[in-house]
């Protein structure tokens, strides 16, 4: 389970780390959306880029435009591990917020198993076809004035799924030990898995307080 725990922990670090680093892109994009909504409002660089466009055959506006998208493509795939490590996305799972740790645990790992595992490995194999094909076609912009090299904005959603992966296995491998290791193994993998309903403490509480009442009701 050592190793299995390390494995977790690496594949984890490299998954945050990403995360965290790409998380930065939103500095850039802000200041090139304000950028672009602001020279476009003024005559005189309105005027200025129109003169580029005509000269060059590039369009600034369109290349703004283009990049703002191609940032937030870049943010959105390269977040998904960090998110799901963090637990940081959407769970509609009122019923298992209600169970303890462990079948929450055995829930988490039928889930990987079952669904999440297939459905990245599907992603990763369309991606990688998706970024090939638009590589060799020579993808470009829809606009004649855009950015081109299309293929490189599309490997991101190829870069995304396989740090989702890593997330996955991180997340299985830390399951495996909880659920199978000895108390040193769980105790590990416990403190690196996110994924427990934070108000679970708390449900307990609520239940236990509940049925105090009940039986106090009853006598």
């Amino acid at each position: 389970m050592g190793a299995l725990l390390s494995v977790a922990g690496l594949l984890d670090g490299i998954a945050r780390w990403i995360g965290k680093t790409i998380g930065w892109i939103m500095i850039p994009l802000i200041l090139v959306i304000i950028f672009d909504v602001i020279t476009r409002k003024i005559d005189f660089t309105r005027l200025l880029f129109a003169e580029y466009t005509a000269a060059s055959g590039y369009s600034v506006s369109t290349i703004l435009q283009d990049l703002q998208w191609h940032f937030h493509a870049a943010l959105l795939m390269l977040t998904f591990g960090f998110g799901y490590l963090a637990n940081a996305h959407v769970r509609v799972d009122v019923f298992r917020e209600l169970l303890s740790r462990r079948p929450q645990a055995w829930i988490e790992i039928c889930g990987l198993i079952f669904f999440g595992l297939p459905f990245v490995v599907l992603m990763i194999f369309y991606a990688y076809q998706m970024t090939e094909l638009s590589f060799h076609q020579g993808e470009g912009s829809e606009s004649m004035t855009g950015i081109g090299q299309r293929w490189f904005i599309k490997s991101f959603m190829l870069w995304g799924f396989i740090v989702t992966m890593m997330a996955i296995l991180a997340t299985l491998f830390r399951l495996i030990a909880y659920l199978f290791g000895d108390q040193d193994a769980q105790d590990e993998a416990q403190e690196g898995l996110e994924i427990f309903a934070d108000a679970n403490d708390e449900l307990e509480e609520a239940r236990r307080l509940a049925e105090e009442a009940l039986k106090r009701g009853g006598d």
